[in-house]
C-alpha cells in the first residue's frame, strides 16, 4: 500500500495495481498543491526561450561542450538562481528544520545544497534522464543529478559557485556543458513537482496521440525530452483515488524531511 494522500510539490507514480480512471495526477493542478506554480513555469519558459536563442549561435554539439562566454555564464547564474529557488519551494512548503554541526537550526536564508540535497530522497531526481531532441554527437543524454546517487556534487553546480564568486579566475567553467546540465537540472526539478504540466490560460483540452518523429515524453516546455524514474518501492507511490479524495478539506500531506 502506497500513501493515501499527495505531499506538497512531489509528484509519483500510482500503484500499480490503480484502477484506470481515478484520475491520481488531478491533485498537480490543485491550489493547495503548491503556492504559485504558474511562476515557476514561467520562469523556465524564459530560460528556455533564452537557451533556445542561444542554439542559433552555438549548435547543440559534442564538440561545443567547452564553449564559454558572457552570456553563457549569465545564463548559468539565472538558471541555478532558479534552481535554488525551487529547492527552497519544496522544502518550505513541507516539514523541513536543517540543524548544523552546533544542533542549531539554519535559517532560511542560509539554505544551501548541503540542505537541498534531503530532495533527492523524496524526489528521486538521480533516477531522472533528459534528452535534447537535436543534438551532434553522443552526448543529447542528460543525468543532472546522477552523481546523487553515489553521494557526490554537482559539477554544474559547482561551477555556477565558483564562477559567481570569481569569474576571472573560473570563466571557462561558465561553458556551454555546465549550462546545459544546469537548464536540465531545473527541468527535471521542475518535473518531479509537476510531471508534465505547465498551468497555461486557455481551456483544457483532451489530448490525442500522433506518430512523432522522436521517441519519449516531451515534458514541460514541450522542447526537452523527460524519462521519469522507474526505480520506485509500491510503498512510496502514491495510492488514492483522487476523484474522492479532491472533496475533502484535508486532501494534502506535509513530507517530513526531519524523519529521514
Amino acid at each position: 500500500m502506497g500513501f493515501q494522500k499527495p505531499f506538497h510539490r512531489i509528484y509519483r507514480p500510482e500503484v500499480s495495481n490503480a484502477i484506470p480512471g481515478q484520475g491520481t495526477n488531478g491533485y498537480i493542478v490543485d491550489k493547495e498543491y503548491s503556492k504559485n506554480p504558474e511562476h515557476f513555469i514561467r520562469s523556465f519558459m524564459l530560460l528556455q526561450e533564452d537557451i533556445l536563442k542561444l542554439f542559433e549561435f552555438i549548435e547543440p554539439s559534442d564538440k561545443n561542450l567547452k564553449t564559454h562566454s558572457f552570456r553563457i555564464h549569465e545564463l548559468l547564474m539565472r538558471m541555478c538562481i532558479e534552481v535554488e529557488a525551487n529547492f527552497k519551494a519544496i522544502l518550505n512548503e513541507n516539514i523541513f528544520n536543517p540543524i548544523n554541526k552546533k544542533r542549531r537550526l539554519i535559517p532560511y536564508d542560509e539554505w544551501g545544497m548541503n540542505q537541498f540535497k534531503v530532495v533527492n530522497k523524496s524526489h528521486h531526481l538521480d533516477a531522472y534522464t533528459v534528452e535534447f531532441p537535436y543534438w551532434i554527437g553522443e552526448n543529447r543524454i542528460r543525468k543532472p543529478f546522477e552523481s546523487w546517487k553515489t553521494n557526490g556534487s554537482l559539477t554544474w553546480y559547482q561551477a555556477y559557485n565558483r564562477t559567481k564568486h570569481d569569474r576571472h579566475l573560473n570563466f571557462e567553467e561558465a561553458n556551454f556543458k555546465n549550462l546545459l546540465d544546469a537548464f536540465s537540472g531545473l527541468f527535471v526539478l521542475l518535473s518531479s513537482q509537476f510531471e508534465t504540466n505547465d498551468f497555461g490560460t486557455g481551456m483544457a483540452t483532451l489530448g490525442l496521440g500522433f506518430n512523432t518523429y522522436f521517441e519519449g515524453k516531451f515534458g514541460i516546455g514541450q522542447y526537452l525530452i523527460i524519462n521519469f524514474p522507474d526505480d520506485w518501492k509500491e510503498e512510496e507511490k502514491y495510492d488514492f483515488n483522487w476523484i474522492d479524495l479532491n472533496e475533502q478539506k484535508d486532501r494534502f500531506e506535509k513530507f517530513n524531511y526531519d524523519h529521514l
